[in-house]
């Protein structure tokens, strides 16, 4: 298959195996969600997908991860930290002062985090408010609210790369576009990956 065939095939899965697209969204949503919603806002402009189930799938995936690494830092906590923190970017002196932000504003920086991609912090600051026994219930009312204004922001960012990329004709004009939107991504993360690094030793 080659990329010319890339929306005809889209469209037949969506049109013929629409739970097996979501699921397979929402897994893969799990991982990175970000990009994927990026994505899914432009081949939603394109007319192969359906806006709210989308929505759905890619809020759903964001939120089952959200859940697990909750579940992570309520079951295991500093045990956690100190045997497996140092793989996936957590360490034990910021979940320390991200514990203490949480006493005094936990509602704030549950959805700070979320509508910044936690700017590095976001696995600090899901697994501390599990660490910390944030209510599960608050806890999760507000990354859905977090996660409804995020998903909703990258769906319509990527719907205007889409909306660019069909106005124009030329092959030169529809390029630089890709690769600006191509640049942004890496903007976006290597701006995650400079706060990791110069804030979490």
């Amino acid at each position: 298959m080659n990329i010319h065939d890339l929306p005809n095939t889209l469209m037949y899965l969506v049109t013929n195996y629409p739970v097996l697209v979501y699921i397979v969204l929402i897994l893969t949503s799990f991982v990175e969600g970000p990009i994927l919603a990026l994505l899914c806002g432009i081949f939603y402009r394109l007319g192969l997908v359906h806006i709210l189930p989308i929505y759905l799938a890619l809020m759903a995936g964001d939120l089952i991860g959200d859940c697990f690494w909750y579940w992570i830092g309520y079951r295991f906590g500093h045990r956690f930290i100190q045997r497996f923190g140092r793989f996936v970017s957590i360490r034990e002196r910021n979940v320390n002062d991200v514990e203490k932000i949480f006493h005094t504003h936990k509602d704030t920086i549950l959805i700070v985090s979320k509508l910044t991609m936690g700017l590095g912090f976001a696995l600090v600051t899901l697994v501390t408010a599990g660490l910390v026994k944030i209510p599960f219930k608050r806890y999760l009312t507000l990354n859905v609210f977090g996660q409804f204004i995020w998903t909703g922001f990258l769906l319509s960012l990527g719907y205007i790369f889409g909306n660019l990329y069909v106005s124009f004709n030329n092959i030169f004009a529809r390029i630089s576009i890709g690769a600006f939107f191509i640049v942004l991504i890496f903007i976006i993360f290597g701006f995650g990956k400079y706060v990791r690094t110069r804030f979490i030793k």
